[in-house]
């Protein structure tokens, strides 16, 4: 099923353990399986391991929503980025249409409407790294430094588990909307060869990626697991004409082009009946380009003399490394001991550009230059033991978890060459000057405990613990309690209560940037700075939440599964962008930071994050899937999912001058820009060697309070032009044709009636250009995308 039930028939232990055996020795025998044994084998990928340190259980046994996503559904979407595929299957999840400046060249997800900060990704349980490149325009995910999950190559993925609950409890901070596990292969024989491209309807936007991995055996018993992959994607443009020319000159709306290697391996051998040692591995590196506004001839027709578009361009390496060595029975505890290290560097350059005011002075301008470099690194160490205890008492055993981790976060900026900030600066943006440079850390401390048990045969309840202290940000204590109640074999009742925190990161507290347009400039102080505190700013908290799942899990007739599950997540002293200033003020605080800007600009602001808003999130999904068995005209696998959200500002907070972080415009980010629902609806057909997939997704209106760029009201922070994005409906089709049992072929189309977003009123149009909402959270502005794929197993 493209979109995949999250509640399976449960599989008894023994069964469960052959099967898991099974499977992790054949993956190549999937596809080719007898219908038994497939069935089976998609039972097995509902066990889950997220959301629970005693034992696995099933997707619809956990205490808390979870959706397991196989490599099959990833591959089905048509997608060659992660991101993107899990857009296609969850309707909790959703990405911004384009992000801004160096963001448009890191990958980042929502989920259940709140900002990628609120989701931790773990890679088999481990805790991966976050990138170093910050969203720093405006918008939902302004200030996001989430991991990039695109950095992870898609066919080192076996499964993906996404619980839908807050567990800062169990696995620390950012975990306030959800965790993500990438489940990696872990196969010793067999493998696959996979080759895609595909094209926006408008000829552009060309895609090819190529991917293969391979298991091999590993001593007696062990496996090594490789993967590689390779994508290019190239530009797409979707501006609207240039007032200024009223040609469409100007391609700053649009993706940007994009080249990525990533590398991914995992192994484990057993150094003894009860011990293994084990070690998994990704490395990636990715160019890319993203155009921004274009500039009149007249702005230096000495070395431009047709005008020019300025592309800032990104060079970035990631890598991480997790080995560690577990066993079954020490003293009866099972326990497993680890280290980790991940880091992401990030280059950003402008080529195409200029620097006016070094021109001025000395009659030459490179027109390419180094911005600015962004590393972010991480280092953490982890001992977890666990173990049952029967006490006599109780139905059923007491499982105990116990566990600590240590951290090491680094953040370091490097300063652009001298010509990216002398004077104004590189046009488009300008470097950073050595004052905004440095090197930042920090250490955390982190203990856990968890417990439990069954109180009935019928009544299961789980309490975990946590305490964390950030050498920076102070201590946090919280928990969780998790409870499911089975009526029945084909009703049950779940639900939990937990507090969560999320630290502020080290680039929220640092970072430091300009972004100048044609007509204007915005800039970005750190919050810790003097110019900063000159426009009022405080010393950033921890932000603090409050989260409650009730949920339903049912089967009310043979093989139709459903779950429902109503949340509300309560986030106190959320870290936002605020402060902003505008005219003089602003002026001053960026002179102050070191920062130069250039004359004519129309508008200039100056902003900082802050713990500026209380917000409320509540909201529904629904889960459901059935098969159809239509005898000598195959199978359908049916599926329905639905996620209802909204979000309110509770409380906004005023700066240490006394004035409102946050007007209307920064409060509709966080309120209006995610769709208010998102439905998905198809089903997948299946006979002899034919399969396929056919999807509808709705997604419900978004709104924004946009910037008016022309009449009275031009630039203004307390006026606004209140836009609406109407509700869409995309459709995706891909049709398989199994010409041998191991080359399969397919053909598809995403968004396949070729929709667009609502278009943006032309009082609201920077330049004319931006003729679709950046800020919504809705559908893309590509229109239909059509694509082939290859896929050969071994």
């Amino acid at each position: 099923m493209n979109q995949p039930s999250s509640i399976r028939p449960r599989l008894r232990p023994a069964a469960l353990a052959i099967s898991l055996l099974y499977v992790a020795a054949t993956p190549a025998m999937a596809d080719d399986a007898e219908p038994e044994v497939a069935a089976l084998a998609a039972s097995v990928q509902d066990v889950v391991v997220t959301g629970t340190r005693d034992i696995q259980r099933s997707a619809g046994e956990s205490l808390s929503p979870i959706d397991v996503i196989s490599a099959k559904d990833l591959q089905r979407t048509g997608q060659t980025d992660l991101r993107d595929a899990l857009v296609k299957l969850l309707p909790s999840i959703n990405r911004l249409a384009q992000t801004g400046d160096a963001a448009n060249l890191t990958s980042a997800l929502t989920l259940r409407g709140l900002s990628p900060n609120h989701v931790l990704l773990l890679v088999n349980g481990k805790r991966r790294h976050t990138s170093a490149n910050i969203t720093a325009d405006a918008g939902s995910q302004q200030g996001a430094t989430p991991v990039d999950i695109d950095l992870i190559p898609v066919s080192a993925v076996d499964h993906i588990e996404v619980l839908r609950d807050g567990a800062a409890a169990q696995y620390g901070s950012d975990a306030i909307a959800g965790v993500i596990n990438v489940i990696l292969k872990s196969s010793s024989q067999g493998g696959s060869l996979t080759a895609t491209t595909g094209e926006y309807y408008k000829h552009d936007g060309f895609t090819l990626g190529g991917a293969a991995d391979v298991g091999l055996p590993l001593g007696g018993d062990g496996f090594l697991h490789l993967s590689t992959e390779y994508r290019r994607h190239e530009h797409s443009m979707r501006s609207g004409a240039d007032e200024r020319t009223g040609t469409f000159v100007n391609r700053t709306l649009g993706d940007p082009q994009v080249r990525r290697e990533s590398f991914g391996a995992n192994a484990g051998i057993a150094v003894d009946k009860d011990v293994e040692l084990y070690a998994f591995a990704t490395a990636a590196h990715r160019t890319g380009g993203s155009y921004q506004n274009y500039r009149l001839p007249s702005r230096l027709p000495q070395v431009h003399p047709d005008g020019f578009s300025p592309v800032e361009t990104s060079n970035e390496t990631d890598a991480a490394l997790t080995a560690g060595i577990r066993g079954t029975d020490l003293a009866g505890w099972r326990w497993d001991l680890s280290a980790s290290y991940g880091i992401d560097n990030v280059k950003i350059n402008m080529v195409d550009s200029a620097n006016t005011d070094l021109y001025a002075a000395t009659g030459a301008t490179p027109t390419s230059f180094h911005l600015a470099q962004y590393k972010n690194s991480q280092q953490s160490a982890n001992a977890d033991v666990a173990r049952s205890f029967e006490t006599g008492v109780l139905p059923s055993a007491l499982g105990v978890a116990l566990g600590v981790e240590f951290r090491r976060e680094t953040y370091e900026v490097g300063a652009g060459d001298e010509a990216s900030y002398f004077g104004s600066g590189s046009q488009a943006l300008p470097g950073l000057s050595p004052i905004s440079a440095g090197k930042h850390s920090r250490n955390i401390g982190a203990a856990y405990a968890d417990f439990s048990t069954k109180l009935t045969s019928q009544w299961e309840a789980e309490l975990a613990g946590r305490y964390e202290h950030y050498s920076d940000a102070g201590s946090t204590r919280n928990a969780k309690v998790s409870t499911r109640y089975e009526f029945n074999p084909r009703l049950a009742l779940r639900a939990t209560a937990s507090t969560g925190f999320r630290a502020p990161s080290l680039a929220q507290e640092n970072y430091t940037s300009l972004a100048v347009s044609p007509t204007t400039a915005g800039g970005q102080l750190a919050v810790n700075s003097d110019a900063a505190r000159k426009l009022g700013a405080l010393a950033l908290r921890p932000e603090k939440s409050r989260s409650f799942n009730l949920g339903l899990v049912a089967e009310p007739i043979d093989n139709l599964h459903i779950t429902v599950d109503a949340y509300r997540i309560l986030i106190r002293d959320r870290i936002v962008q605020g402060g902003t200033y505008t005219g003089q003020a602003a002026i001053d605080a960026l002179t102050a930071a070191g920062i130069s800007l250039p004359s004519g600009l129309s508008s200039v602001s100056a902003s900082y994050y802050a713990n500026g808003v209380d917000t409320r999130t509540q909201g529904l999904d629904f889960v459901a899937g059935y098969p159809s068995n239509l005898g000598t005209l195959g199978r359908i696998d049916w599926d329905f999912s639905a996620n209802i959200n909204t979000s309110k500002v509770t409380k906004v907070a005023n700066d240490g001058n006394g004035q409102t972080l946050l007007n209307a415009q920064q409060v509709g980010y966080l309120t209006t820009a995610t769709p208010k629902n998102k439905l998905i609806v198809g089903g997948v057909w299946t006979l002899d060697d034919w399969s396929v997939s056919l999807h509808a997704t709705r997604y419900g209106k978004t709104a924004n309070e946009a910037t008016f760029y022309s009449g009275p009201n031009i630039y203004s922070t307390t006026v606004f032009n209140h836009i609406e994005n109407k509700p869409k409906t995309l459709t995706d089709l891909e049709v398989r044709y199994a010409v041998t049992k191991k080359l399969q072929l397919a053909a598809g189309a995403t968004n396949l009636f070729d929709v667009y977003p609502t278009k943006v009123p032309a009082a609201s149009r920077y330049l004319g250009v931006y003729q679709y909402d950046t800020a919504a959270a809705q559908i893309p502005f590509n229109g239909g995308y059509y694509y082939v794929r290859a896929n050969y197993k071994f």
